[in-house]
């Protein structure tokens, strides 16, 4: 389990710490949700990062799909990527407020998601 203060990695998404949410977000219900956890980033092959949905809010940014948000209201919330092999280490978020960005890398056809 990795704690950390600002600004984390997991695989392909960057987590930091921020302020304040932006304007213009939307709070994000159910539909995200699996077993319990909400669903940080999807995985193409089903091995998502997920983090308790209790105790937690999430934000979408119907202008930018590569970046989230999450508030953390209770004592920590663990970011756990689900595989059961080669997974990365749980990221455990203090109260506050993060932002999650997609990572990108750059391939001969343009800019494309980070595949995770």
């Amino acid at each position: 389990m990795k704690k950390f203060n600002d600004m984390a990695a997991q695989g392909d998404i960057l987590i930091r710490r921020i302020d304040s949410l932006p304007a213009g977000l939307v709070e994000e219900g159910t539909s995200k949700e699996e077993s319990g956890k909400f669903i940080v980033a999807h995985s193409e092959t089903g091995h998502h990062h997920v983090i308790d949905r209790k105790g937690t809010k999430f934000y979408t940014d119907p202008k930018n799909s590569m970046v989230a948000y999450i508030i953390v209201a209770k004592e920590f919330a663990d970011l756990i990527h689900k595989r059961a092999f080669d997974t990365h280490e749980a990221l455990r978020l203090t109260p506050g407020t993060y932002e999650v960005r997609r990572q990108r890398e750059w391939a001969p056809e343009g800019w494309r998601q980070v595949q995770d």
